[in-house]
């Protein structure tokens, strides 16, 4: 069956919660969000942002293909129809359910820094860090792309579909053309004034002649991009990062404005690396995710484990929402002094979420009135003292999908090209990520270097979540979201209001999101979220009403093995399951 849910174009189900406890806080009214229903399955399921790549995941899926069969199959599409947020110029980190194994592991496959950069690399020629968006537009901002190597190495360790077959989609979608969605439309007139026109390729694409942008429910073609997935399909990725894809992608971040310095070389040395999850417990439930250079599970299992000291089910919502909040704060604190590529800068990972130092963070919530802006702890760890705060946010350009196959395997990935439009510089009919700019601009603080400052081949640090919750040992939520560094909020507040709350998944990512990275606490506008602003007035919280876009994306796996899906309705996402 399918769902749709912000087109609201084809037919829903509702199903009974999943994960719901007795609790005594009362699942939140929804104001804005309530129309989205979610769909259940029993032997396979894919959720993704975009309905022609939930479809093409569906097909794979229903002819025995596998979920990374189905991951290439979505991403290959949502390049094409959602490129504002990732593709194959950008990066990625998964997170993967082996059934045969019974095994959870983790791909890195984050954009690396070109080997000549140095940690001045965002310094003007005065000594200062460059403006943001000085920094985005053109080559420099360009890290090494690592989306289809990740793509690859998912496929050859646990691929069944051919992988020239899991091209043809969206080859066939670039050639025939297809309807430009009011969320893609929206994306390129919001990106005129950002210089989404400045490079020809990218101009000719997203623009008309006389500069006018395309608009939603126009047909577009992408030759270019079906001609880069055909070579992918016949001769694999070593086009892309040693043959004719990697010369053109070097040429092309030779920008007039802000050229790059990427190599062949840098292309020709990418790696995925393949790591161990970050897991924390909550309650009675292992919250899996991606470690360095993510700083999505630490900070996540950072704020599940100072909450799993307090029992919110037993709170009032207003002092439920008043710990989560001040947790928070402590969290993005030591997000911002420690997370970096562990590859690079030594880090006290395992002290971060060590249970009794959380438990000693969670000691410093008043529950009368917030602490204010917090202040990064001493994990355990010699080296403490070392690194200053950086208080750089990535930014939104990102994806997520969640799959599950008949085979009982499970993919939680998120993708990304950094901003929206990422650095805006296209080849080979795609863009370009900024993923440079996720560095810190300053190499330098009060305390000595900034752990996320550049270096040469260097991973920038991140904030995606891709997440599996175990539950006896077996998958029960497949989670995750963009957003940014508001990921980390989406991802918790979601599990929180499943685990703690008694919602089901729908309902859990419909709810207005409360958002706190270590300052003033973002309160969804349009929603139920907005009403929260007086009582947590009590708390002395300060609150700013603003658009929270998130595009979550879950599937839920019930005991008895049905499968429950729920796409965000704030974008454009869809689920399909049999």
């Amino acid at each position: 069956m399918y769902r749709q849910t912000a087109l609201g174009l084809t037919l829903a189900m509702l199903v009974q919660p999943a994960l719901a406890q007795d609790t005594t806080i009362q699942p939140e009214e929804t104001t804005a969000l309530t129309e989205q229903q979610a769909v259940t399955a029993q032997n396979y399921m894919v959720a993704a942002a975009n309905p022609l790549a939930v479809q093409a995941g569906y097909d794979v899926l229903a002819a025995g293909g596998s979920a990374a069969d189905a991951a290439v199959a979505v991403q290959m599409m949502l390049n094409l129809v959602e490129p504002q947020s990732s593709g194959i110029g950008g990066g990625a980190f998964l997170v993967f359910w082996d059934a045969s194994q019974g095994r959870l592991t983790t791909l890195d496959g984050r954009e690396k820094a070109p080997m000549a950069a140095t940690p001045d690399y965002w310094l003007g020629q005065d000594g200062e860090p460059v403006g943001f968006w000085d920094a985005v537009i053109g080559g420099r901002s360009v890290g090494v792309p690592g989306t289809l190597a990740l793509l690859d190495r998912l496929h050859a360790q646990h691929g069944r579909t051919p992988w020239a077959d899991l091209m043809q989609p969206a080859i066939t979608t670039a050639e025939d053309g297809f309807a430009i969605s009011p969320r893609m439309a929206d994306s390129i007139a919001g990106a005129m004034d950002r210089s989404l026109d400045l490079f020809p390729e990218t101009a000719a694409y997203f623009f008309h002649e006389d500069g006018t942008p395309r608009a939603a429910g126009e047909t577009l073609t992408n030759p270019a991009f079906a001609r880069t997935l055909r070579l992918i399909a016949a001769e694999g990725i070593a086009p892309f990062y040693t043959g004719a894809i990697a010369g053109d992608i070097v040429a092309a971040v030779r920008t007039d404005t802000n050229p790059g310095i990427m190599t062949m070389q840098d292309l020709a040395e990418y790696e995925v690396i393949e790591r161990n999850p970050v897991c924390v417990l909550y309650r009675t439930h292992e919250v899996c995710g991606m470690g360095p250079p993510s700083s999505g599970a630490l900070t996540v299992g950072q704020m599940l484990g100072v909450l799993d000291n307090f029992d919110l089910s037993t709170m009032s919502e207003a002092d439920a929402w008043h710990h989560y909040i001040e947790a928070a704060r402590l969290s993005y604190a030591d997000r911002g002094k420690y997370m970096a590529d562990s590859d690079f800068v030594s880090m006290p990972t395992e002290g971060l979420i060590d249970p009794d130092y959380l438990s000693s963070r969670a000691d410093l919530i008043d529950p009368t009135t917030t602490m204010g802006q917090a202040q990064a702890g001493t994990p355990a760890w010699d080296e403490t003292r070392l690194w200053s705060p950086d208080v750089n946010f990535d930014r939104p350009g990102t994806s997520h999908m969640v799959i599950v196959d008949s085979y009982g395997d499970m993919v939680s990935m998120t993708t990304t090209i950094e901003t929206g439009f990422g650095s805006r510089v296209m080849t080979g009919g795609f863009l370009l990520n900024n993923e440079m700019t996720d560095f810190s601009f300053r190499p330098e603080g009060a305390d000595g270097p900034v752990a996320n400052r550049v270096e040469a081949g260097k991973r920038p640090r991140s904030s995606m979540a891709p997440t599996i919750v175990l539950t006896d040992g077996q998958p029960s939520v497949l989670i995750g979201s963009p957003g940014g560094s508001r990921i980390i909020n989406y991802v918790a507040g979601s599990l929180v209001r499943m685990i703690d709350m008694g919602m089901d998944p729908q309902s859990a990512i419909n709810a207005g999101h409360i958002v706190n990275r270590n300052g003033a606490t973002d309160l969804e506008e349009g929603t139920e979220a907005e009403n929260m602003a007086e009582a947590l007035a009590g708390f002395d919280q300060e609150t700013t009403v603003r658009n929270l876009n998130s595009g979550l994306h879950v599937i839920t796996i019930a005991p008895d093995g049905t499968l429950t899906g729920a796409a965000d309705p704030r974008r454009e996402g869809a689920v399909m399951g049999d």
